[in-house]
């Protein structure tokens, strides 16, 4: 018997429709973020970052105390780290993922359709996006706080070229802490859009997230045992996401729900080094994190070794006074391999500077 293909209201096939478009231009930067709320209160947060090249990652340990500025000139913004950090950077210019000694996550994943609002002399202080994470990082323990903060649009966020091409950088924000509160943020015709719940807990890319969960509703409808679409398209990897994030079991076990997570972020990601004629920026995963917002770990997975490390959070000194600036190299393509904890690797550095204006 063959199964029948569900009914598709012209509206959302016009959606679909458009968000396949979108995706098959833009998604040189495409990544995917999910939140497992699992058993006890346990919360873990994975992410993949997909690039069509070397992003030039490393892993940072920040401590607090650093004073910090928004990178865009006069009139910049201020602030001095509340909190320490372990973050990823890209091209050692930006933190593109990371978490903080509360519990705190942030990422920035790609999304073509933000548009910032002007900055001038005028305006508000400025932010570089290249420290928008950080910023938040340094700043917050929770989701919650961050968003009271963020609605005030205490800053102006600039932009500029991805590093080597003559591309504008336009991201979006996720946030997620240990109570399983999750946020993500938007620009849209030059205005802060804020979906702020725990529902919220995928986010890939194009389309905007309103129109994400729109797709994903239909999904949601037909039901993932049924079928489940399977391109490496950003509402693809939404509607998989979404699906299995709550699939996988809550096992009580921290471990055994590690291996669950890691599972769904390693379904959602891009096989490495795949080309596609007609679609030139569909982009290899580069790499995968996870955090256990409850043990503080923050797992790092290359796509290009066969092993999985980890930090952790609680074994660092993050005091303003004896605290350091620490630097775990990947190398090339990370290429330095490193495996189990990972925490006494990190080896003292200048820290680097976030890209501005």
């Amino acid at each position: 018997m063959k199964a029948k293909m569900p009914h598709i209201r012209p509206q959302l096939a016009a959606l679909l429709l458009a968000a396949s478009g979108i995706a098959a231009t833009t998604s040189a930067w495409a990544c995917t973020r999910l939140v497992f709320l699992g058993a006890e209160g346990q919360v873990m947060t994975a992410r993949s970052m997909d690039w069509k090249s070397d992003i030039v990652s490393n892993l940072w340990v920040m401590p607090r105390g650093m004073e910090r500025n928004g990178q865009t000139g006069s009139n910049t913004l201020r602030w001095t780290s509340k909190y320490g950090s372990v973050i990823t950077s890209g091209y050692d210019i930006s933190t593109t993922d990371g978490v903080n000694e509360a519990g705190l996550n942030a990422n920035l994943l790609w999304l073509v359709e933000s548009q910032y609002p002007a900055f001038d002399a005028s305006s508000k202080p400025g932010l570089t996006i290249a420290a928008w994470a950080q910023y938040v990082l340094d700043n917050f323990a929770t989701v919650k706080e961050a968003v009271a903060a963020l609605e005030q649009q205490p800053f102006t966020i600039v932009s500029d070229n991805v590093p080597g091409e003559n591309r504008l950088t336009t991201l979006h924000l996720s946030m997620s802490d240990a109570s399983g509160d999750s946020a993500i943020v938007e620009y849209i015709a030059g205005k802060q859009v804020i979906h702020h719940g725990r529902q919220y807990q995928v986010m890939t890319n194009s389309p905007t997230f309103d129109q994400q969960l729109a797709l994903n509703s239909y999904w949601q409808q037909i039901g993932g045992t049924t079928m489940l679409p399977g391109t490496n398209r950003a509402a693809d990897r939404f509607a998989r996401a979404s699906f299995y994030v709550g699939a996988i079991p809550k096992a009580p076990n921290p471990n055994k729900a590690l291996a669950s997570v890691f599972s769904v972020i390693r379904n959602v990601s891009v096989p490495y080094g795949i080309s596609t004629p007609d679609q030139p920026n569909i982009s290899s995963t580069r790499w995968r994190t996870v955090f256990d917002h409850q043990r503080k770990l923050y797992f790092f997975e290359s796509a290009l070794t066969p092993n999985t490390f980890w930090v952790d959070l609680k074994a660092l000194d993050f005091s303003p006074t004896s605290g350091k600036v620490m630097k775990l190299d990947l190398g090339a393509d990370q290429s330095h391999t490193f495996s189990g904890n990972a925490t006494k690797e990190f080896k003292p550095a200048k820290p680097f500077q976030f890209l501005g204006i």
